[in-house]
């Protein structure tokens, strides 16, 4: 009953006029209208995979994560149920609007609203950037990953692993002071079925916006700098210069959306097996670059 991957991000946005600039015409995604009005932006062949509502405020809603099948779908949420998680089956008009066939809604320990599916609907004409992004490596390995906020760190990993079977890909510890006292920062990395490094990590921190970043990854190195070279231009805060990580191999940068958290776009992920993966524990987040800058006042 394992989560096959992401398969979408479920955004609020008090402009969605801000959000089709930012996606579309600076990253490169493709957009379409749903038919409530929300803006779908497209990075393959489905008919979302960010789904930005018209809301009160800016920010995350939810992750969407794939099922392989209804039986998984189904023992998942009956799962969760024995284990006392309250979780709400959607309706069969939220499950069209979410183009699947079945869709649940639930929170983890630390509150952090999710949706599971099963079923999929595939957009049919061609994904196309009118930026020029040659394409985003998406399909079997989901939609890149989320990072959440988790306070309560140990029982949000517990959960993810013991009920929607996430398994341990990576642990971070990062130094965050000379002060041997000061106590190190921990950060939780988990991969689903799919071979994508990691599709959820955990960070015990607050994120007002629910969220602390998504990531997209593009297929070729240029189409990664060619982006930074448009939200540059653009006058979007980087909130990372270019870099690459430690654990994931991940080349790229990271900029602040219109949401309130960030969105890393990068390339050249390392693609696990699983059976032959020892977990790791990184001592430093990057081997080169990400220099880090806070957002404006």
């Amino acid at each position: 009953m394992s989560v096959q991957g992401l398969g979408y991000v479920r955004i609020s946005a008090t402009d969605l006029a801000a959000w089709r600039k930012f996606a579309v015409d600076t990253v490169g995604m493709m957009p379409a209208t749903a038919p409530d009005g929300s803006l779908w932006l497209r990075v393959d062949d489905r008919p979302f995979r960010f789904v930005v509502e018209q809301g009160s405020a800016d920010r995350f809603l939810a992750a969407g994560w794939e099922m392989p099948s209804q039986v998984h779908f189904t023992a998942c949420v009956e799962g969760l149920r024995r284990a006392g998680i309250a979780v709400r089956d959607g309706t069969a008009d939220e499950a069209r609007a979410r183009c699947v066939n079945a869709v649940a809604m639930a929170s983890d320990p630390a509150g952090n609203a999710f949706e599971l599916y099963w079923g999929r609907v595939r957009a049919y004409d061609n994904f196309v950037s009118a930026v020029g992004v040659s394409g985003f490596v998406v399909g079997d390995l989901g939609l890149g990953h989320v990072v959440l906020p988790a306070p309560q760190l140990d029982e949000t990993a517990s959960f993810y692993k013991s009920l929607l079977g996430f398994g341990d890909t990576d642990e971070m510890r990062l130094a965050m002071s000379p002060d041997p006292a000061v106590p190190e920062l921990r950060l939780q990395f988990l991969h689903a079925a799919c071979r994508r490094h990691h599709s959820l990590a955990l960070i015990p921190m607050p994120a007002p916006s629910g969220l602390i970043h998504t990531m997209l990854e593009m297929r070729e190195v240029d189409d990664v700098g060619r982006a930074l070279d448009r939200c540059v231009a653009a006058g979007y805060h980087i909130s990372s210069s270019l870099g690459r990580h430690s654990n994931d191999g991940m080349l790229g940068f990271y900029v602040a959306t219109p949401g309130g958290f960030d969105l890393e776009i990068g390339c050249m992920g390392v693609t696990p097996d699983w059976n032959t993966w020892v977990p790791t524990r990184s001592l430093i987040p990057s081997i080169w670059g990400h220099q880090w800058s806070p957002p404006p006042q």
